[in-house]
């Protein structure tokens, strides 16, 4: 990446289109709050990522998340296949005793029919211990045909619809971390049968810029159509900090640069959770410069995606491992 290309990167989905995207509050714990999108909600602009929740002991993660929440993140991620049900499970016991008060409480699901979607739905429910999920979304839009299967007669957004009438739910958005021209399809179809997503979820991260690059593709059409845009795997799931090329608060400052409304990295540890809070305590816009700086750095190992597997293996793709979670809602 030139000069040129970086300062297309920072024009496009970088400090322009985060002054226009979202105000940005700070608490004097040091945690930085953002608008969710067009949706008029607030969360933490730092999210607890739900599939490291299994990581510890449950003992240990209940102490995470609530930790985690009486220090100022809303923001929680999870997912109904993570770990088999247990990041859900821990997730629900953790929001006992009036936790559950203070979360924005998120979650994924894996089926392409109603019926599975719905199912999923309820089972999340169920392991989270509340009556309603503040967002749920479309997990792992890697195929070119997964928007097409969303919107179908039968397909997911009908269960998604009839949880939404019944107050189960209450804002919808899609994820994937494959290749942004699948996020760009959806994107497509979704305008197609009029219907607008309240968030999407994408790798954002210093190699994604050189790589398959979902910040120069996809947030500035986000940022556009007031969807909220969610960073995950800053890191990679420290992948990317085995290229020794940036630290994880450069990583967690770089997503955070970005018209970002909640960056979500995962803690399965007290110290891991307090760098998280280190990052946002000391993040400031960054300048034109340290952006180049910091994708000049990236640029010669990001190259061919060796350190965002994610994107070019089926090591993460929970989905393509075990088919039937498309179809069915038992894990």
């Amino acid at each position: 990446m030139d000069r040129r290309e970086a300062l297309n990167l920072i024009a496009g989905a970088g400090l322009a289109a985060l002054a226009r995207a979202q105000s940005t509050e700070t608490a004097s714990s040091g945690m930085i709050y953002r608008q969710l999108g067009s949706t008029g909600e607030r969360v933490s602009a730092i999210g607890l990522g739900g599939y490291h929740i299994s990581v510890p002991s449950e003992q240990e993660a209940i102490r995470i998340v609530r930790s985690a929440l009486d220090r100022g993140i809303t923001f929680l991620d999870n997912c109904w296949d993570y770990a088999d049900g247990v990041s859900e499970i821990r997730m629900g016991k953790a929001l006992r005793d009036g936790y559950r008060q203070k979360a924005f409480l998120m979650t994924k699901f894996d089926g392409r029919t109603k019926k599975a979607a719905a199912a999923q739905i309820d089972q999340s429910l169920q392991r989270l211990q509340t009556d309603h999920i503040n967002l749920i979304q479309f997990h792992e839009n890697i195929r070119l045909d997964d928007p097409d299967r969303f919107f179908a007669k039968g397909g997911a957004l009908e269960a998604l619809l009839a949880a939404k009438q019944a107050g189960k739910i209450r804002y919808i958005g899609f994820t994937g971390h494959k290749d942004p021209l699948v996020h760009e399809r959806m994107l497509d179809v979704a305008k197609q049968h009029n219907f607008h997503f309240d968030s999407c979820q994408m790798p954002l991260n210093p190699m994604d810029a050189h790589f398959r690059s979902f910040a120069n593709n996809v947030v500035p059409k986000l940022v556009e159509q007031g969807i909220a845009v969610l960073g995950m795997k800053p890191m990679g799931s420290g992948i990317i900090l085995q290229s020794n090329t940036v630290t994880p608060i450069e990583c967690l400052h770089y997503a955070l640069n970005l018209p970002t409304s909640v960056v979500i990295t995962g803690c399965d540890t007290m110290r891991i959770l307090d760098q998280a809070f280190e990052a946002a305590r000391t993040f400031r816009p960054m300048t034109e410069a340290q952006v180049i700086a910091i994708l000049a750095k990236t640029r010669s190992a990001a190259q061919n995606g060796e350190f965002e597997p994610f994107k070019t293996t089926t090591e993460f793709d929970g989905t393509i491992q075990h088919p039937q979670w498309l179809t069915e809602a038992t894990v």
